[in-house]
């Protein structure tokens, strides 16, 4: 007897085919109720687990969801894959997990793994070198469907989740200015982000809503690295008129910031007022939180993804067409005050 059993063996135990077997194990109306209990007893006596591979051949199926984010270690990204996990469980998938530290390589190298190992469909946030898509419209070929949140491209014929930072911003720098804040300065992040730039235009018409010119000189960007960080808030400090708030482009980045900041005697909160995004779970403990950030609810955002991506899964399978609409869905964040 082989040390994992298969059909083939309770076949043979029974004297019957091994279609037989299979029909009985998947309750087939042909085979009677007397040999499908036999088969069962049997398979049950020994253990018998179905193939996972031979499953996928014959459903065309994995069950299997790959997951990119640029780094698990961040608390919006650790929320976002709680809620994605959390409905997996609940339709019967796994999760096939993977970081791309912000490099657009190593997301190629990670969907290029997932793709071997035969994914059902693709999350994804995107890191922050990604500016070209070929790589994940490629999957199409695959029949692979993809569904983008949070970091998503600026295109409209794919499936994303997002949190509409245009409105955030314009809403954020409307509030800093009813504190009584005039010189409202942006550490934004790289270029080739879809947020960096709705952070941007949000800005300006934040900027341009009070009557004012927009000063770009007011405007720095991090590559999101500490050091990069410090040299945008550098500049801004050395300006011949100070900023009286700055608006980080995330919570780290405002926690670089805020480091810098008190090294140059800078009084936090006072001197200078301090916002952000994404108020991260580590705010509450921290001596100088952004005095405003916008939540853009990461649970809210993994959950609405994988949502969509089982409903295409499911249509997928039952009617086997291709995807010709795409779901599309953004999500108003609110200003938290510390």
């Amino acid at each position: 007897m082989s040390d994992i059993p298969t059909i083939k063996e309770i076949a043979k135990r029974l004297n019957v085919s091994v279609s037989t077997v299979s029909r009985a194990l998947n309750d087939h109306p042909r085979i009677g109720l007397k040999t499908k209990q036999a088969v069962k007893e049997l398979a049950q006596q020994l253990n018998y687990e179905p193939n996972p591979k031979a499953i996928f051949f014959k459903q065309k199926r994995s069950y299997v969801i790959g997951v990119i984010l640029p780094l698990i270690a961040e608390d919006f990204f650790s929320k976002s894959i709680s809620a994605i996990e959390d409905l997996a469980m609940e339709h019967g998938y796994t999760i096939l997990f993977g970081q791309s530290h912000d490099s657009i390589k190593k997301e190629k190298t990670v969907i290029e793994a997932m793709v071997k190992q035969r994914i059902d469909g693709l999350l994804i946030s995107l890191s922050k070198e990604t500016n070209k898509y070929d790589h994940l419209t490629a999957l199409k070929k695959y029949n692979i469907p993809v569904v983008y949140f949070d970091r998503v491209p600026p295109l409209d014929n794919v499936n994303k989740v997002y949190c509409s930072l245009f409105d955030g911003t314009a809403e954020m720098i409307d509030w800093l200015f009813k504190q009584g804040r005039k010189r409202i300065a942006l550490i934004n992040g790289p270029d080739e982000l879809a947020a960096s730039k709705e952070r941007l235009k949000g800005y300006i018409e934040g900027i341009s809503k009070r009557k004012l010119k927009v000063d770009m000189q007011m405007v720095e960007k991090t590559d999101l690295s500490e050091q990069g960080t410090h040299e945008a808030l550098n500049k801004l400090l050395s300006l011949k008129k100070r900023p009286d708030a700055i608006i980080s482009f995330n919570d780290y980045v405002h926690l670089d910031t805020v480091k810098y900041a008190q090294e140059k005697g800078i009084l936090v909160n006072k001197d200078i007022l301090f916002a952000s995004y994404a108020n991260i779970s580590v705010n509450k403990y921290t001596a100088h939180p952004p005095i405003v950030s916008l939540d853009q609810y990461p649970y809210e955002q993994g959950r609405l993804a994988m949502n969509i991506l089982i409903d295409i899964l499911e249509k997928k399978q039952s009617d086997d067409t291709e995807e010709t609409s795409f779901f599309q869905k953004e999500l108003k964040g609110t200003l938290v005050y510390s």
